[in-house]
């Protein structure tokens, strides 16, 4: 070409999470199942979704008035509702002009970035969800930039690496909080909150919270919104959406809320012009949005809510009678969401070690992938564990970290099924981590 195509950071848009199902496609095509653990799909893992919902959605398509387009920022009545709700716990308080529609989470996030000028940083935790993490670097044309999550804490957020980062990086202009977190499922205490906001608040930052899965908490954990703590002084952007709770992944649907949009002239700015893109693009999808108010006001939403959280709350006790006594791994009880990360104690991996493939069709696939050049540990392990289990995770080298080790979900409904996938993935680390003569950790 006689021009370049691409700009600098659009090598950082990758999606692991995805990508790796090109890998086990080659093994199912070979006539083995696979156990999917990489991406948070309810519907893909069984989830029943129920009659009454299945109802709405059906006499909603009778209407003619689900065929047409939305108002540009949503439907109105929508907006109401879901205005009102985040009214409802008492803090910032919203009306339906501060509420933006969306096609999918994805969508809003992306636009988020794109309007950004290159030089304003958002920075964001680390492992990172793909999804904010590569818009981000990609608008910046460069690594994004992240604050860590500390794995011998609970998976809560390093305050001390966030505060020195945003007060010696000028550029950054906003802090992103993931709460319920993907992909460490950590739910974050009021405290750790109120720094973030303490934080904001002395260096006049935007607070950015995905909190799209603030409804799915259990063991007694629920989780705090980003309306609760603002206060009405900083500017701040709620990311949600009906994927993961109804759960509607296929709808892709989600909003932003804008919380305190004329406290920052910036922020307004932004605020608009993000209404503007959309008013561009027309609107977005007009039966999901129809649905929310009619499902979420259902008499047996909440009951449906609390039962589908207590079932992924027994699964998660489940993971941890597994996993959480295997050597050479530190291991978190997941709070929130549906995933957890477990990371790999340093020095316990190298690249001599193996899990045995009997089948030789399936070695070669692996040894093809091996090549890869610079080839993460944890990515090692995470195909090997692919090869000679078919259960496919995700490398947490690919949510820009660090660390090493893999995330999985707690979304199988069948609870033999799941413990039986996570006693072979706790056989699979042992064999694993013991297969080195250079490494070796005890049973």
């Amino acid at each position: 070409m006689r021009q370049l195509l691409l700009r600098p950071g659009a090598g950082e848009l990758n999606y692991e999470i995805r990508g790796i199902v090109k890998k086990a496609r080659m093994i199912e095509e070979l006539g083995y199942p696979i156990t999917w653990e990489n991406i948070g799909d309810p519907i893909q893992k069984n989830n029943t979704i129920p009659e009454w919902m299945k109802e709405i959605v059906s006499s909603l398509v009778q209407e003619d008035q689900t065929y047409g387009y939305a108002d540009s920022k949503g439907m109105m009545a929508t907006r109401r509702f879901l205005a009102n709700l985040t009214n409802q716990k008492g803090g910032v308080q919203i009306g339906p002009e501060d509420i933006l529609f969306f096609n999918g989470l994805g969508d809003g996030i992306a636009k988020l970035y794109q309007f950004l000028i290159p030089t304003a940083r958002i920075i964001g935790p680390s492992p990172a969800y793909s999804t904010h993490s590569s818009a981000e670097a990609a608008h910046a044309n460069t690594r994004p930039l992240t604050y860590n999550l500390d794995p011998d804490n609970n998976w809560y957020p390093d305050m001390e690496d966030l505060y020195n980062k945003v007060k010696y990086n000028d550029s950054i202009v906003g802090i992103l909080i993931i709460n319920p977190d993907n992909p460490t499922g950590m739910v974050y205490p009021r405290e750790v909150l109120d720094r973030f906001v303490e934080i904001a608040r002395e260096f006049n930052l935007l607070l950015i919270a995905d909190e799209i899965y603030q409804n799915i908490t259990y063991n007694g954990y629920e989780a705090i919104s980003l309306a609760e703590i603002l206060g009405n002084d900083l500017p701040g952007i709620s990311l949600k959406g009906i994927s993961k709770e109804f759960p509607w992944p296929g709808s892709r649907c989600g909003w932003m809320e804008f919380y305190n949009q004329h406290t920052s002239e910036e922020f307004t700015k932004l605020c608009t012009t993000l209404e503007n893109a959309k008013m561009i693009e027309v609107c977005s999808t007009t039966l999901p949005q129809l649905a929310i108010p009619k499902i979420m006001s259902h008499p047996a939403y909440r009951e449906y809510r609390k039962t589908a959280n207590a079932a992924i709350g027994i699964r998660s006790r489940i993971m941890e009678e597994v996993l959480g006594q295997v050597r050479g791994i530190k291991f978190n009880k997941t709070k929130g969401a549906f995933y957890n990360t477990i990371i790999f104690e340093e020095g316990v991996l190298d690249e001599n070690q193996f899990l045995p493939i009997p089948d030789a069709r399936v070695q070669k696939h692996l040894d093809q992938w091996l090549q890869e050049k610079e080839m993460p540990h944890d990515k090692r392990f995470v195909y090997h564990l692919l090869a000679a289990e078919r259960i496919c995770v995700v490398p947490v080298s690919s949510f820009c970290s660090e660390l090493r080790g893999f995330r999985v979900t707690l979304l199988e409904e069948n609870e033999d099924v799941f413990r039986n996938t996570f006693e072979r993935l706790a056989r699979s680390i042992h064999t694993y981590l013991n297969s080195s003569k250079d490494v070796l950790v005890d049973s």
